[in-house]
């Protein structure tokens, strides 16, 4: 009976304790899932940051890839004016 008598108490502290400890670890949990949150959303613009910028430099290949093909320039001609252009 001895052993029940000293079980009671420690059984008694324990229970605010463990509401104490869960609480915590609750606030905790919703921390973190808000971190992650705010990792995902920050991922997403710089996913679309790095979509805009792959597709300016796409048109910028496409202006290119017209200006070789369908104009018919030599291009070695076309450097060699552009040189001249610039250090006149």
């Amino acid at each position: 009976m001895h052993g029940a008598g000293v079980l009671i108490p420690i059984v008694a502290l324990m229970i605010p304790i463990v509401a104490i400890l869960s609480r915590n670890i609750g606030r905790l949990i919703r921390l973190k899932e808000k971190q992650l949150e705010m990792v995902g959303v920050q991922s997403a613009e710089k996913a679309a940051q790095y979509a805009a910028q792959t597709e300016r430099l796409e048109q910028r290949v496409r202006v290119l890839e017209r200006i070789v093909t369908d104009k018919g320039i030599v291009v070695s001609d076309e450097i060699e004016r552009l040189r001249d252009d610039r250090v006149n």
